[in-house]
């Protein structure tokens, strides 16, 4: 099919200017690059990898994110969404990877993740069928989850880095150039117009990096120690199977699946106005399938939707896919030339959270359009009040799972699994009953009460009525 060619950034099949688009690829770029490149590191750590397995996992986890997001939007057959989504090797099976690694090291969990893999393919299949099990209470209540537990991390970077046993961790130097990026990227995005609003975020990042280089917090040694050029090569870190892995990692990735059915939704509602399609969702689930599976072959770890770029595309309703498609090409260009991609990682922390911390919000407030598109019945209320509740306490206490069993800590580990799970358990278990129900059970409660078992009154009805409206 063909598309007239436009050149506005609102239209999805829209070409703008090479010089219009850059600035707004950069955004997600620097959105999410951190959030790439971080969780190979960690595993890295757990798994006793050494420096050149390391840049390896770093570098083949930036070329299959660009690879994953060009699937994403430019499908082949029925793989990928057509939406202006940005995938790659997400936070959210952290916990999981940590857990598998130590234990069984890089080889068991690429292994793990091929089963995974084929995991969220079969999903991606039969998603037509039971997408019923995911209405917008479901997949509402896991994106204001996911927006909800990516605050401490802004707040972190914010502060220094993650960790807060760090050197100058909460230092003023640190929250002044976090804040100077935080209040340009607020002003530029409500008071500027054009051009400059919808590029907001990349110029609240160069003003917080040119002040952050200023204060000698640019940090090039990574710069100069990454190599030139890289070629991935299967099997270069080696593939284990072992049966605890494959299930911790199976379930996973199911659960996952949820995640990526609350960012498109997101997308969808924030980016583009409209109901998220079957067609679309199935190609997002398989085309992160196969991405996962593959990139597991060449030391790739799970890919998934990027809830900070969905932010970015809710906050500027940029949607054009000429726009993510150059983000995609630098993350690949990123993988196969490692001076690039180091160069994007000396972006400090404090910028980096000044600059997403409004995005993380946007994505809490994207989940609360989709709760409202459903009724704010007792039953929904319910499923999101306490899904929330168990996700988020257990987030904020992880010792109180310390004494479970590793494959339990694993499962639950993550509030965005917690949350999707209780959301889906309850959704499914508890009675449906519309506000008009509810207002009738109500009614006869009262009568039960006064011991009138007469039919109710005019005005008992137009009370009903009115209640159930609202």
């Amino acid at each position: 099919m063909k598309h007239s060619q436009s050149k506005s950034v609102f239209d999805y099949y829209g070409k703008p200017s090479f010089g219009k688009a850059l600035p707004l690829s950069f955004q997600h770029i620097l959105a999410m690059i951190m959030g790439a490149v971080t969780p190979p590191l960690i595993v890295a750590g757990v798994a006793g990898a050494n420096a050149q397995e390391t840049m390896l996992l770093v570098q083949i986890a930036l070329l299959f994110s660009g690879i994953s997001t060009l699937l994403q939007l430019y499908p082949v057959g029925r793989l990928g969404a057509g939406m202006p989504t940005i995938f790659g090797v997400g936070f959210a099976y952290v916990p999981s990877l940590i857990a598998i690694g130590s234990v069984y090291g890089i080889p068991g969990i690429l292994g793990a993740q091929i089963a995974g893999g084929v995991a969220m393919i079969v999903v991606g299949i039969f998603i037509k069928q039971i997408r019923h099990l995911f209405p917008p209470v479901v997949a509402g209540t896991v994106v204001l989850v996911i927006g909800l537990s990516l605050y401490d991390i802004a707040i972190k970077y914010m502060a220094g880095n993650g960790n807060v046993a760090a050197d100058g961790f909460g230092s003023g130097q640190n929250w002044l150039v976090g804040l100077t990026t935080l209040a340009v990227v607020l002003c530029c995005s409500q008071f500027a117009r054009g051009y400059l609003r919808l590029a907001a975020i990349i110029v609240g990042i160069l003003v917080g990096y040119a002040m952050a280089f200023f204060f000698g917090m640019v940090d090039f040694s990574r710069l100069h120690e990454a190599p030139w050029v890289m070629v991935p090569t299967p099997f270069a870190l080696g593939i284990e199977f072992h049966a605890s892995a494959v299930i911790s990692m199976v379930v996973i990735c199911i659960v996952n699946s949820v995640q990526t059915i609350g960012d498109l939704s997101a997308t969808a509602v924030g980016g583009m106005n409209r109901e998220l399609k079957d067609k679309e969702l199935s190609g997002g689930l398989l085309g992160n399938g196969v991405c996962t599976l593959v990139g597991a072959f060449f030391g790739g770890l799970p890919t998934a939707s990027f809830s900070q770029n969905v932010g970015i595309v809710a906050m500027t309703k940029v949607i054009s896919r000429y726009v993510l498609s150059i983000a995609a090409a630098f993350l690949i260009l990123a993988g196969l030339l490692p001076k690039f991609g180091a160069a994007m990682t000396t972006i400090p922390y404090p910028v980096l959270g000044g600059a997403t911390i409004i995005v993380f919000g946007m994505i809490t407030m994207t989940g609360i359009q989709l709760l409202v598109k459903d009724e704010l019945s007792s039953r929904n209320i319910t499923i999101v009040a306490l899904s929330v509740a168990l996700a988020m306490g257990l987030n904020a206490v992880p010792e109180a799972i310390a004494a479970l069993p590793d494959t339990a800590r694993m499962l639950i580990g993550s509030p965005v699994i917690v949350a999707a799970s209780m959301a889906f358990i309850l959704n499914m278990a508890l009675p449906r009953k519309s506000l008009q129900d509810e207002a009738r059970e109500r009614e006869q409660i009262e009568r039960e009460m006064n011991g009138d078992e007469a039919p109710a009154t005019p005005y008992q009805n137009r009370q009903i009525k009115a209640e159930a409206g609202n």
